[in-house]
């Protein structure tokens, strides 16, 4: 009898455990979806009542197509959390990110920006506006378009080697005389070859061994588990798991991957090296025999560099390529161009391919439609509150700006989802009879804007001019039949998701 007793009060509590459970969450549910801050703020309930929405979403890696659909059906501020707006309105980049009187500025969200667990701040997550300042400070010296104009000779090396390791795959088709290639690996295998020789005096060697340096392969290996991780950080119970949980395995290849950079870094501290490369900025000596950065900074940094400086370029490009290849009539215009400028792959150079209007104006349509950060990520409203395009949010509110939704929206770009360079040239933007007279053109911050802005973007521009203008001048170039893909097809998992971008390449016959 008192068994059966004391099992019933266990039952008994359990149920009321359960009761007061489901109260708690009915009640939470009820109190996001009408009583909340943010609830006068349109977005779809599901995912404006819980978080589990968005972090299933983020985890699938169809985020950003998402909040696309989303801002379609309910407008540019969209709720997509019960604490959490996003924005695909051009006025949110400077609300956002510019310095305003008498707001204070807004800090990245410490969710996603936080520094690993035992490493120093590197430029990305250094969340203080004064201890990023420093360190960018440090290293801007070598991202200026002087330093570029020393750093060329280095840049030219790679580009001309991928060159030569296009002709060879051509070469081994033998009389077929051309060859399907993935092109996307190619600018891969190029910017990661660039950064490494400019960032450490040494490049990875993708282009001399046609392959990705296991650095590389990791980091590409890892993208859909840090998805998998920042997405725990919305449950302070399942990250508690996760860090635990972590193999011992898993956390011998990070501290490896880690210390790989660490290596090189140190390397690179032992060289003299006659030219001046990235890296000599920052390992310069004071009046203390102390470098410009601590070592920890230096290494944190570096490896967040190597990706930021190789990976986003490469996107961009594999993206312009496939939409050219696509739309044949645009190609043509561009190689025209190309070929008409440089009498031979040797005058070809990064001064003479800044004055090629369609050249930069298909580049600048590739960052609209293809950009290799699709989602600005969140920055925190500061205390006190805010307003974000005219609407008022309560401090601590997060914010982004969705930049592949508002680069594809009708209301700032004509044919938004068409691939149009000639929208960025300058009759386009004098002429008020050209369809594309009045696009949002300011909508378009591939490299954001604001003290925290891409400190690589000359260095970006220069890759990027320099390895398609050489791809057109020496090569015929054309889609795989049958290999096609929609870059609205990929997904998202931090960087956009590789796939293939077969093209078949062919010796240009005038040669």
């Amino acid at each position: 009898m008192l068994v059966a007793l004391k099992d019933l009060s266990i039952c008994q509590g359990l149920y009321v455990l359960a009761a007061l459970i489901s109260t708690h969450y009915i009640a939470r549910l009820i109190y996001n979806l009408y009583l909340h801050p943010l609830a006068k703020i349109p977005g779809p309930p599901t995912w404006c009542a819980s978080r589990l929405p968005f972090v299933v979403s983020l985890i699938r890696g169809t985020i950003v197509h998402d909040f696309e659909k989303l801002h379609r059906k309910y407008g540019p501020i969209l709720r997509v959390a019960p604490d959490e707006i996003t924005f695909a309105q051009p006025e949110a980049w400077n609300d956002i990110f510019l310095p305003r009187q008498d707001h204070k500025p807004f800090l990245k969200d410490r969710l996603w920006w936080s520094r690993q667990p035992g490493q120093p701040d590197n430029l990305v997550s250094a969340i203080d506006p004064e201890n990023h300042a420093r360190i960018r400070k440090a290293l801007s010296a070598g991202f200026t378009p002087r330093a570029l104009r020393s750093q060329e000779p280095i840049i030219q090396r790679y580009v001309n080697l991928l060159v030569e390791r296009l002709r060879d795959q051509i070469l081994a088709s033998g009389e077929k005389k051309t060859a399907e290639v993935d092109i996307g690996q190619w600018f891969h295998f190029t910017t990661f070859d660039i950064f490494g020789d400019l960032g450490f005096g040494e490049s990875f060697d993708c282009l001399e061994t046609s392959k990705f340096h296991p650095w590389i392969a990791l980091l590409f290996n890892s993208v859909k588990a840090a998805s998998f991780v920042v997405a725990a950080r919305y449950y302070a119970w399942l990250e508690i798991i996760l860090i635990h949980g972590i193999p011992a395995s898993v956390k011998k290849k990070a501290a490896k991957h880690y210390n790989q950079i660490a290596d090189k870094v140190q390397r690179r501290l032992n060289w003299e090296l006659s030219r001046p490369d990235l890296m000599s900025y920052v390992i310069q000596k004071g009046p203390d025999s102390q470098t410009v950065l601590p070592l920890g900074e230096i290494n944190a940094t570096f490896m967040v560099l190597t990706t930021a400086g190789s990976e986003t370029t490469a996107t961009a490009l594999s993206g312009t390529v496939n939409y050219l290849v696509n739309n044949t009539a645009t190609l043509d215009i561009l190689v025209k161009e190309v070929r008409s400028k440089f009498a031979s792959d040797a005058d070809i150079s990064l001064d003479g391919l800044r004055d090629l209007p369609y050249l930069n104006a298909v580049l600048q349509e590739g960052l609209r439609l293809c950009p290799p950060v699709p989602w600005i990520l969140p920055r925190r409203v500061s205390d006190g509150g805010s307003t974000v395009c005219g609407v008022w949010l309560p401090g601590g509110t997060p914010v982004s700006i969705q930049a592949y939704t508002m680069n594809r929206c009708e209301d700032y770009f004509h044919s938004a989802t068409s691939f149009h360079p000639e929208r960025w040239l300058e009759h386009a933007r004098s002429d008020p009879s050209s369809l594309y007279f009045r696009d949002r053109r300011e909508a378009l911050q591939p490299f954001s804007i604001g003290p925290r802005n891409c400190l690589g973007q000359h260095l970006a521009w220069a890759e990027m001019r320099l390895i398609l203008a050489k791809l057109v001048w020496n090569f015929d170039i054309e889609v795989v039949a049958g290999r096609k893909i929609r870059w609205e097809d990929l997904r998202t998992f931090l960087l956009v998701e590789k796939k293939p971008i077969m093209m078949k390449l062919g010796q240009r016959e005038d040669l």
